[in-house]
């Protein structure tokens, strides 16, 4: 019987038995046709190769993430992804739609379409994420149905604001939910509930959202479980807690691991979604049990039923690992046929323009000036509560404080509260709003940052303690067309520039990850304390993580959604 290809002497992972069988496989037409125990002499194989006793994985699976947060194309996060085992993702391009709206989405698309990774998109759901912010663009329900009709969708993205969908039958969001489950009943839909339990919980599920991937706990782990909700755990949930529930729990069919943001930095370094494997096998969780959420429940949960596997029938994405527990990957076959070799060079592509050239001046922003960074009032001349971002390591949720303001000249005298000052401004020229708070906690005590990669509307966002360093590094992300700028005492320690919609650049992954590593350091140098600096400036201005977030609008009181003022009013 003529085969493409037959490898030997291998121990093949077998999904349905989450155990790892010695045996043989034989491929064609870049799928498994034969597991089992019959040698070559069975098969007339184009290319035999010995596995020499090492494992055969499925290829991984990641069904929710953001290529933006790596801050590359999709050609060079491919290219990423297949060294790293990663065969098959579900990005969603929410980041990407913020900025461009549906035609965001299309060139995202068109840019994976010559991908070796298989990139099967998520349709963002919640652009802009609230009506509290100014967007680039937006997703509409016609965007939607143009995105069904015409390409290839794996689900409905995250459905981010819960608060409105328990609250407001009328809402945007719900208008969206009753559509797409009119029309569209089969299709997956993704879920960011964070915290929620009982009642609001099973609200959202009752919605049609049946999938949770932020920060878990036990309890809300176990009450999303238990109502029917699939689990997609991210790093920062993998707590000692969390892990011990799902080693010692029969719940192996409720939950899969996804990566969500990957720095490129740590992308570069530490790996992709095989490196959440081999952080679960470290905790003590079994390397076949660790295998399967990485592979068979991430493609089932997307109905992808013909990869997650090593069987007849499926495609035959697979690597092969010499080290189980390291997860230490020798060569990744894509649809039969070796794409990476551990003892062969492996060189990106490196295209350049991908994209159509307005994507390239997307920021209608002039230059700022120090006088840009004063917070006016109309307040009278006296002190004040005023609210406070709380930075808090360990997470991108802040909190709200309350401390005292002196108010004098029509102006709130920030630089003397003892806490930075943050600021957004619409970078799409639509408004030109503006929005000021204090800042506070485990975030810079020195100097200023500046970047638009700020989730999800990426405006340009400031946060900083000299009024001077703010508009110097504010106006090199502006002349730069979008990235980041960190500046202490007039000199940019680092600036990393991401032309693409402001959030990408077309530069290697290596090159990126060195300049992300870079901006991280100068980050920590003027005082941030938190285990990913970068993801956390960027994400205080997403007005759907708890709790006290800033957008164009102004301060966002996230748990009631709705703007508040600065000064507290008693």
């Amino acid at each position: 019987m003529r085969v493409d290809l037959f490898i030997k002497n291998v121990n093949i992972y077998n999904s349905y038995f989450k155990t790892f069988i010695p045996g043989n496989a034989a491929i064609l037409d870049g799928r498994f046709l034969y597991i089992g125990e019959r040698g070559e002499d069975s098969f007339d194989a184009g290319q035999v190769v010995d596995g020499q006793g090492r494992y055969m994985i499925p290829g991984l699976v990641d069904i929710h993430l953001h290529i933006e947060s790596t801050m590359v194309t999709p050609e060079t996060f491919s290219y990423g992804l297949i060294r790293n085992g990663v065969t098959t993702i579900v990005p969603e391009p929410h980041e990407m739609a913020n900025v461009f709206g549906l035609q965001g989405v299309t060139e995202m698309i068109r840019a994976s379409e010559h991908c070796v990774a298989d990139m099967f998109y998520a349709i963002p759901s919640s652009v802009p994420a609230t009506s509290m912010e100014t967007t680039g663009g937006a997703m509409e329900i016609e965007d939607m149905d143009a995105l069904m009709q015409t390409e290839t969708i794996a689900c409905l993205g995250e459905i981010m604001n819960y608060v409105d969908v328990i609250n407001d039958p009328d809402c945007k969001t719900n208008r969206i939910l009753k559509h797409i489950r009119a029309k569209y009943p089969k299709l997956v839909i993704e879920g960011h509930v964070p915290k929620l339990l009982d009642l609001e919980l099973q609200q959202i599920i009752y919605a049609g959202i049946d999938s949770d991937h932020t920060h878990q706990s036990i309890e809300g782990m176990e009450a999303r479980i238990a109502a029917g909700m699939f689990i997609e755990i991210q790093e920062k949930s993998m707590t000692e807690e969390v892990m011990q529930y799902l080693i010692e729990r029969d719940v192996a069919e409720h939950f899969c691991f996804v990566t969500d943001d990957v720095m490129p930095d740590s992308f570069q370094r530490r790996g992709h979604l095989n490196h959440i494997v081999r952080k679960a096998i470290q905790m003590g969780m079994p390397p076949e049990r660790a295998i399967y959420a990485a592979t068979f429940t991430p493609a089932r949960r997307m109905k992808l039923s013909d990869r997650g596997a090593v069987a007849p029938g499926k495609i035959a994405d697979f690597s092969l690992v010499s080290d189980l527990k390291k997860l230490t990957i020798g060569q990744v076959y894509k649809n039969g046929r070796k794409v990476y070799d551990a003892q062969e060079e492996y060189l990106p592509q490196g295209h350049r323009h991908l994209f159509p050239s307005h994507f390239y001046q997307s920021v209608k922003l002039s230059p700022l000036a120090e006088s840009d960074f004063a917070i006016h009032t109309d307040a009278q001349e006296g002190a004040y509560k005023a609210r406070v971002m709380l930075v808090k390591n360990g997470s991108t949720f802040t909190e709200e404080h309350h401390a005292e303001v002196a108010v004098s000249g029509g102006e709130v005298r920030w630089e003397d509260s003892g806490y930075g000052l943050i600021a957004t401004f619409d970078r799409y020229g639509k408004t030109g709003g503006r929005a000021y708070g204090l800042i506070g906690g485990d975030t810079i005590k020195r100097g200023a940052i500046a970047t638009t990669y700020s989730h999800d509307n990426h405006n340009l966002l400031v946060v900083g303690h000299s009024r001077a360093d703010m508009m110097l590094a504010a106006n090199e992300v502006i002349r730069n067309q979008g990235g980041f700028c960190v500046v202490e005492n007039g000199q940019v320690l680092a600036s990393l520039h991401l032309p693409v919609g402001g959030i990408l650049t077309e530069e290697p992954l290596e090159k990126t990850a060195a300049e992300v590593q870079q901006l991280r350091e100068a980050m920590e140098a003027l005082g941030y304390n938190h285990y990913n600096p970068i993801m956390s400036i960027s994400t205080h201005s997403l007005p759907v993580s708890p709790a006290l977030k800033i957008t164009d609008y102004g301060l966002i009181d996230v748990n009631r959604g709705k703007v508040v003022p600065l000064l507290v009013e008693e």
